[in-house]
């Protein structure tokens, strides 16, 4: 595709939820043993009153504030498996609080681990076939308003967090080629039941929705399908692994990242990770680690990235980026 990212930024909030915190309420948790599986001993978290929206439009207002043409913003993506709201559409409410163009086309895509890199196929085929000009691709995930206090498996891991990140086109092919893949059987992997048409909440009991990740399974699928989807995309891009500069993988866990790079025989140097004192922030994880890699010089001029993406659906995703200093 004809596009490139123009800007990118992130926004954590500010409260954050420490390895003491976790055993104030947990006395009985090892965290040894959990910091050395997770590799995150730091997560941020949404306070009560604060959103998926809100938590974008913080991400959004940053990227937009040296931005000197706002107004040929003609699309938004909103990625988020939190939303604000059953309806309307999140992306909606946030094309009027950052004040775009009322010609702007606004629609959420409702994916986790996987959905940075479907939104950059979605907005970049947008862009690349004259459908729209520039777009704005919002990640914003509040994992942790679903997570209960003594969930050992899900609490140490998942962090609220918001990316923002502009594609616009260019004169050269420097997003794509794109490989991605579903396995709804095993969707309820990880999953939020109750709040749903399926199982809808008992607002008598004011029963609050919870996450459920079953992280056995979710390890052995990681393990299973990405090396194969990286496969794949290497293949479809005329590649070998010896030619990519750079690899930014969802930032699941240490324990997943590291038996990935193991099982492909990677260069850790060539490894992006930043996840332990950002944490797993799902949908935002990719773009929040691309501009870490940025602002910590890992990024020059025409180097070769891919990024994967893989996890809730079950889903996962690739593609290639060739980055471009703007």
């Amino acid at each position: 595709m004809k596009i490139k990212i123009y800007s990118n930024e992130y926004y954590l909030p500010e409260k954050k939820l420490t390895d003491e915190d976790l055993l104030i309420d947990n006395p009985d948790w090892d965290m040894l043993k959990i910091i050395e599986k997770t590799g995150i001993s730091l997560r941020s978290i949404a306070s009560s009153n604060q959103t998926a929206v809100d938590l974008a439009f913080e991400a959004g207002t940053k990227l937009l504030k040296d931005i000197s043409f706002k107004e040929e913003i003609d699309l938004i993506i909103l990625v988020t498996q939190s939303p604000d709201y059953i309806l309307p559409t999140s992306a909606c409410i946030l094309q009027d609080k950052l004040g775009l163009s009322k010609k702007c086309m606004a629609f959420d895509i409702n994916l986790g681990c996987s959905g940075f890199v479907y939104a950059m196929s979605v907005a970049g085929s947008l862009i690349d076939s004259g459908v729209a000009k520039k777009g704005l691709i919002l990640c914003s995930e509040t994992y942790s308003k679903y997570i209960h206090k003594n969930d050992r498996t899900c609490r140490p891991l998942f962090s609220d967090g918001a990316s923002a990140t502009l594609l616009v086109s260019s004169d050269s092919n420097h997003v794509g080629p794109f490989v991605f893949g579903t396995d709804g059987s095993g969707h309820e992997k990880l999953i939020v039941r109750a709040g749903g048409s399926r199982e809808p909440i008992d607002n008598v009991n004011s029963l609050n929705p919870l996450l459920e990740m079953q992280g056995s399974e979710i390890f052995l699928f990681t393990l299973n399908f990405v090396p194969k989807c990286i496969n794949s995309l290497l293949i479809k891009s005329d590649l070998i692994i010896e030619d990519i500069d750079l690899f930014v993988f969802h930032q699941a866990s240490k324990l997943v990242l590291e038996n990935l790079i193991r099982s492909m025989s990677l260069n850790k140097n060539k490894v992006f990770i930043n996840l332990t004192d950002v944490g797993n922030t799902v949908s935002a994880s990719i773009p929040i680690a691309l501009k870490d890699a940025e602002t910590q010089g890992r990024l020059k001029n025409g180097d070769k990235v891919m990024l994967i993406g893989f996890g809730v659906g079950l889903s996962w995703g690739a593609t290639l980026i060739t980055w471009v200093k703007t």
